[in-house]
């Protein structure tokens, strides 16, 4: 099975934004960075929260697939009392009914003094 980089979005670090490998789209885990800033955007969670998944939004669509295509994410979250203003957010994103499975975690901190990271896989069965 082929592997191919996505490597349309700055990394922090030594990593590939995204990795196609047949079907499926492995995504690395996306804080709230402003990509034209290169800053965080840090004024409460929800902001941070709606950057992260407009990263992510923008990684998936320049590989081809949507939102529809996340079959799993995992949250991390410095702070799980951010569970609820975080979920509200996130929610907006995915499609009611057809949302990916998730798991999320309070962890003991993040790159950039983050509040949140999100990883994503998604899945096209159509996918050349």
């Amino acid at each position: 099975m082929q592997r191919a980089a996505i490597t349309d979005a700055k990394t922090i670090g030594p990593y590939s934004p995204a990795q196609q490998v047949g079907n499926f789209l492995f995504v690395s885990g996306q804080i709230g960075l402003n990509t034209l800033t290169g800053k965080l955007e840090s004024q409460d969670i929800e902001t941070e929260t709606r950057q992260v998944l407009v990263n992510l939004m923008g990684i998936l669509q320049s590989a081809g697939y949507d939102s529809s295509n996340v079959v799993s994410t995992n949250v991390y979250l410095k702070d799980i009392n951010d569970f609820v203003k975080m979920n509200v957010v996130y929610a907006k994103y995915f499609q009611e009914g057809n949302y990916p499975t998730r798991a999320t975690v309070q962890v003991a901190a993040l790159p950039k003094d983050a509040r949140i990271e999100i990883s994503a896989i998604a899945y096209k069965s159509n996918k050349k």
